[in-house]
């Protein structure tokens, strides 16, 4: 957070001096020495935020993969649709996922990916509707979306709010 808040003062202030870098470092520690007074937060939970927000930006990596593969598959059924019948199917998927926030964010990564859509989310169970069977997610436990979300609450876990 600190880094944050220093990264922010220079940002601001549209220049970098020696002047600004001194009373950006002064007043970034005051702010955090305030947040992690008042506001019940720390150093390993700064730590913490940000080893979740690498593990973020593999997650958003792999679904921008995962979003141009299942756009290749369905510009297939849409070029071939006279020689290929769909089927689609529901599946039901349990997951092992804690935390509302991890679940919500893996039902709206399946609702990005084309030609499936999260029709429900309750507890732990998702109904997902894909337009082939193609495409239907396994629920083998092998899934990337939540083996790489398990990891960011394993992270989390460790560290109360």
């Amino acid at each position: 957070m600190f880094l944050l808040f220093f990264v922010l003062w220079v940002v601001f202030n549209g220049q970098f001096t020696f002047e600004i870098a001194v009373f950006g470092i002064i007043i970034s520690l005051a702010m955090h020495a305030f947040i992690c007074r008042f506001m019940n937060f720390s150093l390993k939970r700064d730590l913490s935020l940000i080893r979740c927000f690498f593990y973020f930006l593999y997650f958003s990596f792999i679904l921008i993969i995962e979003i141009i593969k299942a756009n290749l598959v369905m510009a297939k059924f849409i070029i071939i649709k006279q020689e290929y019948e769909l089927h689609p199917v529901i599946i039901k998927m349990n997951t092992c996922l804690e935390t509302r926030i991890c679940r919500v964010l893996l039902a709206n990564s399946i609702t990005l990916t084309p030609g499936t859509i999260t029709i429900s989310l309750s507890g732990n169970e998702l109904i997902i509707h894909a337009i082939d069977e193609s495409l239907a997610i396994e629920d083998d436990g092998d899934f990337i979306f939540e083996k790489i979300l398990l990891k960011m609450e394993k992270i989390g876990k460790g560290v109360k709010s």
